[in-house]
């Protein structure tokens, strides 16, 4: 019988949810804090390697759907009165279907066309947002902070925020490994090793890859709707960071692409590494170019990342390791 849970995907949550309950444990909002960025980070990586990592589409403006999503859901919270669940529903539904749309045009392409297409949409979206009244325009949009009465109070709210992305984080990890598992993402990694000979295999591409698409674009959208409604407010600058996309390409290729526990490793280590470097006297101005650095080492003595390097060095873990 085919086994369905492997041993690491207890081992990957185990790890989130043990990372998690720990401010919980000690009631420290300062490692709250903490902990919420590096679960979010965890989540954004793990959304793009369900495209990056299994379909080998290498996107630079895949953070236009956590902007997008919560300006959606931004606006669904502040101005129409939804409640925090609806709204978070909202954005990821919005960031779906923008990317069902985009997949249509932008998928045909391949390699470095695609690329240059995802970046040139990040700075269109951001342009577009700048420029729509009904999202605040350049100033952006404030939550009012009666509306987290509704929660408990501002403190409270601060916590179902955290459980909440906890919760999605959860999701997106259990998700990437069944699309990996699952028929539909053996017709991704086929199209990522070679598009024309999984379509004489009778691969649906276009199709496979347009709803890979919108799987990894749906999560960032809710993130981001989470984001800044813990945040409580929302500007086009913070919504749409083109060096966000490139810190969730580094965290990918770092951890292992196309693998589970991959993106949750690399996004780990990259978040640690880049709090140890904006606070350090020495590197705080030059945090980016450790990335790129970073990025260039990974693609040439590393490709498989982390998660590749462990798995051919101990065999005894591939049972465990994915």
């Amino acid at each position: 019988m085919k086994r369905t849970w492997y041993p690491g995907l207890w081992l990957i949550l185990a790890i989130v949810i043990g990372m998690a309950i720990i401010p919980a444990i000690t009631g420290s909002a300062s490692l709250r804090e903490t902990i919420f960025t590096l679960l979010l980070a965890v989540g954004l990586a793990s959304s793009l390697n369900i495209l990056l990592g299994y379909t080998g589409y290498v996107s630079f403006g895949h953070i236009v759907f956590f902007g997008f999503g919560g300006y959606v859901g931004f606006y669904l919270l502040s101005v129409q009165g939804w409640h925090l669940a609806l709204a978070v529903a909202g954005g990821g539904l919005a960031s779906g279907a923008l990317a069902f749309l985009l997949g249509k045009a932008i998928l045909k392409l391949r390699g470095a066309y695609f690329a240059l297409a995802t970046l040139g949409i990040n700075e269109a979206m951001r342009s577009l947002i700048i420029n729509l009244d009904t999202f605040g325009g350049p100033l952006g949009m404030n939550l009012n902070f009666q509306i987290y009465r509704d929660y408990g109070g501002a403190a409270q709210a601060l916590w179902t925020t955290y459980w909440a992305i906890l919760g999605l984080v959860v999701a997106v990890v259990v998700i990437s490994y069944l699309v990996k598992r699952s028929k539909f993402g053996l017709g991704l990694m086929a199209v990522r090793e070679d598009q024309d000979a999984a379509e004489v295999m009778g691969v649906a591409s276009a199709n496979a890859k347009t709803w890979a698409f919108v799987l990894s674009a749906a999560f960032p959208g809710m993130l981001g709707v989470l984001f800044f409604f813990k945040n409580g407010n929302i500007e086009p600058v913070d919504a749409f960071p083109l060096v966000k996309s490139i810190e969730m390409i580094v965290m990918v290729m770092l951890g292992g692409q196309g693998t589970v526990l991959g993106p949750v490793l690399g996004a780990l280590g990259y978040e640690r590494l880049r709090g140890f470097l904006l606070t350090s006297e020495i590197f705080k101005d030059v945090h980016l170019a450790v990335a790129g650095v970073l990025l260039l080492v990974i693609v040439l003595f590393i490709p498989s990342g982390a998660v590749g390097w462990i798995r051919s060095r101990f065999h005894s873990l591939r049972g465990v390791v994915e």
